[in-house]
């Protein structure tokens, strides 16, 4: 797939998921020679023009990648830079489409995205919505996100936090899943720097047998659970009524909760 950054382009702050994004457009070849990151503390970004304050200039592309706290913070100083011609991509968690409208009055497309880390691979997850009816950004934005992995579109605003709550903050629970197990094959004996390298190589493996396979992690579960053997044991504590699926109800519950008090805290200022 190919695929071009409409310029000129404006990264607004770049810290690890924006930082993410670049890695992967960077291993895809695109080109970011009218490119500028705009963050105030200067920090250079490979590559990429880094400035401190916005150029004299009308960008056609801005991706919003600060912590969503500070929207009222930039916007006002951003928004006279937003014409007919921009279009904003923003991974503000909370921050709904119509409070980006409110901000931006004049861009000529909002669109959402949430991103996941494996982006820098290549290997992401970026859910896409908008409610704008411009084909040409949508397909635009839809073939960027595509250099970075699955970019799916949304049909309604609930399901790019639903999503995000899987894939963006997915690769914490996944991580945190696997530095568990490592931990208790600590407890068995194993050294941690085995048990550890064990248990990421298992996860990291996992997952390429599914991709190559096409099969689904249950369909994964039940190859590797032979009847009555070891594996099938371990399962039964998992999918006991107090094991891993109500655990992981009451994850996504508080991390969806988090998303609700972000757009509430945006919707009043």
């Amino acid at each position: 797939m190919t695929a071009a950054i409409p310029v000129p382009a404006w990264l607004v702050g770049c810290g690890n998921m924006a930082g993410a994004m670049v890695d992967g457009w960077r291993a895809s070849a695109v080109d970011f020679s009218n490119v500028a990151v705009i963050r105030p503390s200067g920090a250079p970004v490979e590559s990429i023009r880094t400035l401190t304050d916005y150029p004299d200039q009308q960008p056609r592309f801005v991706m919003l990648g600060f912590k969503p706290q500070k929207l009222d913070e930039i916007a006002p100083r951003l928004e006279p830079h937003i014409e007919s011609d921009t279009i904003i991509v923003s991974m503000l968690a909370g921050i709904t489409a119509s409070i980006l409208r409110q901000r931006f009055p004049n861009a000529r497309a909002i669109i959402r995205i949430m991103p996941n880390l494996p982006v820098a691979q290549r290997q992401g997850v970026i859910p896409l919505y908008s409610e704008d009816r411009d084909d040409q950004a949508c397909d635009a934005v839809e073939g960027l996100m595509g250099l970075l992995g699955l970019a799916p579109w949304c049909e309604h605003e609930d399901q790019i936090a639903a999503i995000g709550a899987i894939s963006a903050s997915g690769p914490a629970y996944f991580a945190r899943f696997a530095e568990a197990i490592g931990r208790a094959g600590v407890t068995h004996g194993l050294s941690s720097t085995l048990a550890h390298s064990i248990a990421a190589q298992t996860l990291i493996g996992t997952g390429a047998f599914a991709a190559a396979t096409g099969e689904s992690m249950g369909e994964v579960a039940r190859r590797v659970a032979s009847p009555k053997g070891t594996t099938e044991q371990g399962l039964a504590v998992l999918d006991g009524p107090e094991g891993l699926q109500p655990l992981v109800d009451r994850m996504l519950g508080a991390a969806l909760k988090r998303v609700e008090e972000l757009a509430e805290a945006a919707r009043r200022n």
